[in-house]
């Protein structure tokens, strides 16, 4: 099959792993390119995976390919939008659900062929954690690669709710709380892109989270 992956971003966390996934993606006899724009994407392909994409996509580049497919920290329709992964988190979950599903016009609206999930013990940073997720992409990339003929699209059904962008000012620590309290906060911040930080006497501090 002729497969496609689609960035736009380099800065993207998973970025990082494609060339591991076109790696496994061509040992299965396909064949795989990257590209950094949706215009690149080649007439008549079988499958672009948009993976880290940030920009709507339109149908007419869609058109281009049998399976448009995208991979989602949530179990749609719950938690639609933008770093669902992260919200959960914050809200304490050890269990993280991911989606596979076919692009729609609608944004993380469409038909899903898999879902799986990672687990947590709670004490992840932000690399750990991502380091989880994109091992689960990985394995549900594999796995929809080598069960394609035999996947029929299951329409999302049940309650649906959309998490809203975060930004760096989201990563304030409340110097009134205890760390404990705000932990799952520190989780979740980018030491370089979004670090932690607090106010203080109208000045601001940033912190930055190791493990030992």
């Amino acid at each position: 099959m002729k497969i496609n992956i689609v960035m736009d971003n380099k800065n993207n966390w998973y970025y990082g792993r494609v060339a591991e996934i076109m790696k496994k993606i061509k040992s299965l006899g396909h064949g795989c390119k990257l590209y950094q724009n949706q215009k690149q994407v080649p007439p008549n392909s079988d499958v672009t995976f948009y993976l880290g994409h940030e920009g709507y996509v339109t149908k007419q580049n869609r058109q281009k390919s049998k399976y448009n497919i995208v991979a989602h920290a949530s179990d749609l329709p719950k938690g639609k939008g933008m770093s669902p992964a992260t919200w959960q988190i914050l809200d304490g979950k050890v269990k993280i659900p991911v989606t596979l599903f076919e692009m729609a016009d609608k944004i993380d609206a469409g038909d899903y062929y898999l879902k799986d999930s990672f687990k947590l013990d709670g004490t992840e940073l932000i690399i750990e954690w991502q380091d989880k997720l994109g091992a689960c992409v990985d394995k549900m990339i594999i796995k929809f690669l080598k069960n394609i003929k035999n996947l029929k699209p299951i329409k999302q059904t049940g309650h649906s709710s959309v998490y809203p962008w975060r930004h760096p000012e989201d990563s304030e620590l409340d110097i009134n709380k205890a760390i404990k309290q705000q932990f799952n906060l520190l989780r979740v911040v980018d030491n370089e892109k979004y670090p932690a930080f607090f106010k203080y006497k109208n000045n601001r501090y940033i912190i930055k989270i190791y493990k030992e």
